[in-house]
């Protein structure tokens, strides 16, 4: 079992995700329910992705990533899409201090020129006025799809060999990951999805390859630390094979 696959122990109870990785699904029909426009759902669901990044810092988990904003989310119709890159624009703003202060690192992974130079330059500040914070990593999705990045990944390789200085006979699991937005970051344990659906979504797709998923039924404007803790237990409670026979 590879570092990558390994999950961190706490010191006197049972293991934890070293990369929990969470589809945060639920906001319209959150908003729905209430009788309320879309837009407030996605902003009561901004709330809980800063509940949810201190939960986890509590619980010592060290890497974390938000499923935000996927490639398909550009299909939505107009006025829900501005909401939505409003929102973002608005937190890369003005939320970014909390981040410094819990001590998180924020890094996007994703098209983050998707949304303007102008947002790509409050992503970049972002990360920056992060880099240094150690204490828990938070990778946020941003118009990101899993099919896409195997693809980019796939052509960086393709110029490689045709530079001449990669042989198609090295390539290799190890090469691929290597030119993945992710490279560097341990593939995800735990892969949580709220509101019901059970369905991966185009996410992580090859980082997902051996994670544990656990699908709930809340609607992620109502995820709680209670919530990440009821997964993470059920997590502590898997037996993890990775494809070996035991027995």
């Amino acid at each position: 079992m590879s570092a990558a696959q390994q999950a961190a122990v706490t010191a006197d109870g049972p293991p934890i995700p070293l990369h929990l990785a969470i589809i945060m699904d639920g906001n319209g029909r959150w908003a729905a329910a209430r009788g309320l426009p879309r837009a407030l759902g996605h902003k009561a669901g901004a709330e809980a992705v800063k509940r949810t990044v201190e939960a986890a810092g509590e619980l010592g988990i060290p890497w974390l990533t938000l499923f935000a904003f996927s490639s398909e989310n550009w299909r939505r119709p107009p006025d829900e899409v501005r909401d939505l890159t409003g929102l973002l624009r608005h937190y890369l703003r003005h939320e970014v201090q909390t981040l410094v202060e819990r001590g998180a690192r924020l890094r996007i992974i994703g098209d983050r020129h998707a949304f303007g130079a102008e947002t790509a330059a409050e992503i970049l500040r972002a990360e920056d006025l992060t880099a240094g914070n150690t204490r828990i990593n938070v990778n946020v999705a941003l118009s990101y799809g899993g099919r896409a990045e195997i693809a980019e990944a796939a052509r960086a390789i393709a110029r490689r060999v045709a530079e001449g200085t990669l042989s198609p006979d090295a390539i290799d699991e190890t090469t691929v990951a290597r030119h993945m937005q992710t490279a560097g970051i341990p593939d995800p344990d735990l892969l949580i999805r709220t509101s019901g659906e059970q369905r991966i979504s185009n996410f992580l797709l090859w980082q997902c390859a051996y994670a544990e998923l656990v699908f709930q039924d809340v609607l992620w404007p109502d995820f709680t630390a209670e919530h990440l803790a009821a997964a993470v237990a059920e997590f502590g409670r898997r037996e993890r094979r990775y494809g070996a026979r035991v027995g």
